[in-house]
Formats: structure tokens, C-alpha cells, sequence
């Protein structure tokens, strides 16, 4: 594949037979003694991950060839070449997710058109959300998780985020690596356009991030904060957070506060409390 759509939405973009983490592979060469050649926007893509890893120290293993590790170089800046809010980083991940779970809801709607669905719900039924922080869900399942990691400054380099995402492209039920997993082919029953969704989530992700630096890194002038909260399907939902520590909190989740943390009004007294970090469970009764 050449990769025609996503080479045209960034500056630079490299699609790797093999890597370790494409997380690590952008971040050394954005480091190195090369990294003026790896400019804001630069990606890094691979179907063939060995040593993937995701939030908390997990692993993300995947067949070859059934999903996509992709790693997005980010050099935050205001205009003027003022230094980007220290606390409009936690909105990284969530327009990451914001721009992830449109680009699923394009492709799933795209292969339900193919089989004539009711023009009523081109979607056919099937509810792409974004989990805060960081994960996309098809009908309740992980079709995509994502992991931002901040690059330290450096002589006169500003601090840098490498945010990267795995998206399950044709994953089928033996493939996939929890019970709560899915992918694009389960989803749709069709193989995806692999570079069409790829295309797609770069140009996104890198448009809400433009908005967001062009107002200052204000989530509310820029309007992230009500992309994102629409998408959320968190938002209003009753929760479990396991806390670091190994503390816990049950409530409902009832909106993002201007850091783009997660307000949850705690069961046992009613208080709101802001949740910068912590695995999230979606409570069904």
C-alpha cells in the first residue's frame, strides 16, 4: 500500500515493515541528531508492532498485518512562539480520541452505505463512542486505545508529545486479545480502507490541535471541549475509577472541567470530584 491519503495529510510520514514501538521510533528520531528533519505533524506507522505497550505498563500485542500502531510527532506552540499552557496538555489525548472516534464513525458508516442501510441510520445501529481518556468503543468494545507521552525539553527544544494510537483493522474473533475487544472487520463486516481511516484521523487530529494552539490552548474557545464532550459517551454515564493507589470511586460522570479531567459526583456524597487519571468502567445495570 502506498499510503496516498496519509502522506498528503502530514509533513512527514513513514510507514515501517516492523517496530518495536512506534512510540519509541518517533520519539528517538525526534530526539536525535536528526530531529529538525522530523518536524511538527511527523508520523510514524506500522501493521506489524513486536513490543507495543499501552496505558498503566500493559502490552498491546496484534497479528501482523491486522492493525495499525501510529505515532504522531506533536511540537505544542502558540502563535508567536509563546510556549503552550502547561495545563491544556490533558486535552492532547482526548482530541487524539476526539479525531480516532469520528474517523471510526466515517468508516463504519461508509461500509454500512456499501450494504444499504436505511438512509434513516446509516450507521445500521452501531454506537462509536470515545471512552475518556483514551479509548474508542464500537457498541461497547476497544477498538482503538491511545497513549500520549511528553518528551522532556532539551538544550533549546521545546517539550515535544508523541501520542500514539492502535486501531484494530481486521481482527477477527480469534485474533482479538481481550473479551471486550473488536475491530473495524467485526464491526462492519468488511476490511476498511486502511489509508481512508488513517488519512482521516491524521488530518483531524492535527486540525483540532491547530484550533486549540490558535486560542491559546483554551479548549473552550476553541471548541474541543464540546467536540470531545459530545463524542464522550463517559459523560452521564455511572462509573467505577480505580484511583493510583489503589483507591476507588463510584459515580456519575457528569462533564470535563477546563483541564479536560473528568467530573464525577461521587455516590456516597454527592461531591463532584475531578479525575485526572485512572481506568475507568463503564457501570451497566
Amino acid at each position: 500500500m502506498e499510503w496516498q491519503r496519509s502522506r498528503a495529510a502530514v509533513p512527514r510520514f513513514e510507514f515501517l515493515a516492523e517496530a518495536g514501538s512506534t512510540n519509541d521510533e518517533l520519539r528517538d528520531a525526534a530526539s536525535g541528531a536528526d530531529a529538525a528533519a522530523w518536524p511538527h505533524g511527523s508520523v510514524i506507522v506500522t501493521d506489524n508492532q513486536t513490543h507495543g505497550r499501552g496505558r498503566l505498563g500493559r502490552t498491546w500485542l496484534a497479528p501482523t498485518g491486522k492493525t495499525l500502531a501510529i505515532s504522531v510527532l506533536l511540537r505544542p506552540e502558540l502563535p508567536g512562539g509563546r510556549p503552550f499552557p502547561s495545563d491544556a496538555y490533558g486535552w492532547i489525548p482526548l482530541i487524539a480520541g476526539a479525531a480516532m472516534t469520528e474517523a471510526v464513525r466515517r468508516a463504519v458508516d461508509a461500509a454500512s452505505a456499501l450494504d444499504s442501510v436505511d438512509d434513516d441510520d446509516e450507521s445500521g445501529g452501531i454506537e462509536v463512542e470515545l471512552k475518556w481518556p483514551n479509548d474508542v468503543l464500537v457498541s461497547g468494545y476497544k477498538i482503538c486505545g491511545i497513549l500520549s507521552e511528553l518528551m522532556p525539553a532539551s538544550n533549546d527544544a521545546a517539550p515535544a508529545v508523541v501520542v500514539g494510537a492502535g486501531l484494530n483493522l481486521t481482527l477477527d474473533e480469534h485474533d482479538l486479545p481481550t473479551l471486550t475487544s473488536t475491530s473495524l472487520l467485526l464491526a462492519t463486516g468488511r476490511a476498511p480502507d486502511a489509508d481512508a481511516v488513517l488519512a482521516d484521523y491524521l488530518g483531524g487530529f492535527l486540525e483540532l490541535f491547530r484550533d486549540l494552539t490558535a486560542a491559546g490552548g483554551d479548549a473552550a474557545v476553541s471548541g474541543a471541549d464540546r467536540r470531545v464532550s459530545a463524542l464522550c459517551g463517559t459523560l452521564g454515564s455511572d462509573v467505577r475509577v480505580h484511583l493510583p493507589g489503589e483507591q476507588e470511586l463510584i459515580g456519575r460522570a457528569e462533564r470535563l472541567d477546563r483541564d479536560g479531567r473528568l467530573v464525577v459526583i461521587d455516590r456516597e456524597n454527592g461531591e463532584p470530584q475531578a479525575v485526572a487519571a485512572g481506568d475507568i468502567t463503564h457501570l451497566r445495570y
